[in-house]
């Protein structure tokens, strides 16, 4: 299936890619920076254990909201689903504090007395009056709600886009019996890496690219690629990291394997059709394993493979 939310530096285009290179036999399966979980989505859950961790503490949460509390995030999504600029505005504001304030409960009146009757306002404020306090699922909503109300899905400019939020209730459904089995994590990654790894595991990296840290609302800085290279070096378990390809990255990871591949570049698309992403996929295994095994067709002309000479 794919992701329940996009997210910045998605791997929906390279997840096929990454599948083809995926070691045949793997215990477990521990997705590094999880981000929307395009690539654990997208495979069949066969492993005796799966990994999803993400820095990001708003991103881990909806995750776990979603896997365990399915049905109370979809009721707290139904309740007052409005979507414009001013209720944008309000969420990303509940999200940069811990706690709900004096000022939010207001601001949200505000909004409904706006955009209500009279007598539906009457209705909700003494609903909203006894909703204003901050708990997970609270904050899990309003996290996707602003994913799903921002341009490009990152959280910082309202997309200007009418939105139905209703719409997207199947995916959470589905979403949920997805990660059933999936252990959630909210750790630094050189912590994560230590704790999953085993003989057995297959470690996936999506690190924020070099030099495109920016566009990420976690700090990733310079120190922490190679801090990413020196905690991999030490894996027992077999490792893929996906990178975009540089001279800097190619030479942190010098003793590594390394491919070239390409993708189509979405951000590109509106400008430049057919425009590709040049990435790096560096790994401490032979990648071409998983295609060696892979049935092929044999073609007409191919008549060595099809009749043995000595007969």
């Amino acid at each position: 299936m794919n992701s329940i939310i996009s997210w910045v530096g998605g791997k929906k285009a390279l997840r096929e890619l990454i599948y083809q290179r995926m070691p045949i036999e793997l215990g477990r399966y521990v997705e590094v920076f999880g981000g929307g979980g395009w690539v654990l989505f997208g495979r069949p859950p066969d492993t005796a254990m799966e990994v999803y961790n993400d820095f990001n503490s708003d991103l881990a949460n909806l995750f776990r909201c979603v896997r365990d509390r399915p049905m109370a995030l979809l009721k707290e999504l139904n309740f007052f689903p409005l979507n414009g600029r001013d209720e944008f505005a309000v969420l990303k504001k509940y999200l940069e504090k811990d706690e709900f304030t004096n000022h939010y409960l207001e601001e949200e009146l505000e909004i409904a007395g706006r955009y209500l009757s009279e007598l539906q306002f009457e209705e909700i404020k003494p609903i909203l009056l006894e909703n204003a306090q901050m708990n997970d699922v609270k904050r899990a909503a309003a996290f996707y709600k602003l994913i799903r109300y921002s341009y490009g899905s990152g959280c910082t400019s309202y997309s200007c886009q009418p939105f139905d939020i209703r719409k997207t209730f199947h995916l959470l459904w589905q979403g949920s019996r997805r990660l059933k089995n999936t252990v959630i994590e909210n750790k630094d990654f050189a912590e994560l890496i230590r704790q999953y790894d085993r003989e057995n595991a297959f470690i996936y990296c999506d690190p924020p690219y070099y030099q495109t840290e920016g566009h990420y609302a976690v700090e990733f800085k310079k120190e922490d690629h190679a801090r990413l290279r020196d905690t991999l070096a030490g894996c027992q378990g077999k490792w893929l990291v996906s990178y975009n390809d540089c001279e800097f990255i190619r030479e942190l990871y010098k003793d590594f394997c390394i491919e070239a591949v390409s993708r189509i570049n979405n951000l590109a698309q509106r400008y430049e059709n057919g425009s590709e992403y040049a990435e790096l996929m560096i790994s401490n295994y032979d990648t071409g394993e998983r295609m060696r095994e892979m049935p092929f067709q044999i073609n007409f002309f191919d008549t060595d493979q099809l009749f043995d000479p000595q007969l």
